[in-house]
């Protein structure tokens, strides 16, 4: 496992310039952008024992994390 943030401009570095247009013309994307960067530091904090959770709380957090890349990648996408 890693313990490397997953931000959203690293991880879909072809559309960066998109996510950066997308955060300042698009409410709901914007939104959705700052919920997923605040649940991504959240869980690395997590994984690095920086704020300790009992594991099912991280697990949760990962799926969250999860879901909202997938919502923001088809949005980028669509």
């Amino acid at each position: 496992m890693s313990h490397t943030p997953h931000e959203l401009q690293d991880d879909f570095p072809e559309l960066a310039d998109k996510i950066t247009e997308m955060k300042q013309s698009d409410a709901h994307f914007a939104r959705l952008a700052e919920e997923y960067h605040e649940i991504n530091r959240a869980v690395h904090r997590a994984e690095t024992n920086v704020e300790p959770t009992d594991e099912l709380a991280e697990q949760d957090m990962r799926k969250k994390r999860a879901a909202l890349k997938d919502t923001l990648y088809g949005m980028l996408n669509a």
